[in-house]
């Protein structure tokens, strides 16, 4: 399978692409869209969150779980719903966060397209799921591939900040080398979590700050 995926990323993971895991993959998505399912997100978007955020510019990786499983939320970038979206209450939670922080006010959509295009990978560990039913693509190989991701950025890459929320994103933490790159870990910004640590975290400032000691140019985390 020839993956429509920007060119660095493609060179970044080119030997992930004929590995067995992925092919598997791709075959089960073709199985469960000729048996009629609906799959989130569309399949020109599926990976949006590399075509949009190139591996060469990468600065940051905000890794999520699943896609969003409702009509219209997933465009491909974790966390982010489409512009005409209400934003769902983890995202909520995010801008409360955002606005402690820096003091950013709440915006009226919930789309993270500006953050992604200044080097903001927004990363699900899968990147598709079947409409209406969470985790349904867990277990067909997607995790193997962005486990792939996220180890070449730790090897090829330095200076990276990666935002771990909840336990399921810190897990990934063995992948990540901490002697070329921070680590932020919070509770997950779900109604069920975020007071227990998420709200007060200051990631997005304490990104910043990193990022600008290590001569890199911050990110505007402003949503207009």
């Amino acid at each position: 399978m020839d993956v429509q995926i920007e060119p660095s990323w493609k060179q970044a993971l080119k030997s992930e692409f004929r590995e067995p895991y992925f092919q598997e993959a791709v075959q089960f998505l073709k199985t469960e869209k000729q048996a009629g399912k609906i799959i989130y997100p569309a399949g020109s978007q599926i990976f949006q969150a590399f075509n949009t955020t190139t591996f060469d510019k990468l600065k940051v990786v905000l890794l999520g779980q699943d896609p969003y499983h409702g009509k219209n939320q997933a465009h491909g970038l974790s966390f982010s719903v489409q512009k005409g979206v209400n934003p769902p209450p983890s995202l909520m939670n995010i801008f409360k966060e955002l606005q402690q922080d820096i003091g950013m006010p709440i915006p009226s959509h919930g789309d993270l397209t500006h953050w992604a295009e200044q080097g903001v990978l927004l990363l699900n560990a899968c990147l598709t799921v079947r409409a209406g039913e969470p985790a349904s693509h867990a277990r067909i190989g997607w995790q193997l591939f962005t486990d792939a991701v996220i180890r070449q950025i730790s090897e090829l890459k330095e200076h990276v900040v990666f935002l771990l929320w909840g336990k399921f994103a810190q897990e990934k933490q063995v992948l990540i080398d901490q002697r070329k790159h921070l680590i932020l870990k919070a509770a997950h910004p779900s109604p069920y979590s975020a007071d227990k640590g998420f709200f007060g975290c200051r990631h997005f400032s304490k990104t910043n700050e990193y990022l600008m000691n290590h001569g890199i140019e911050p990110i505007d985390w402003y949503i207009v």
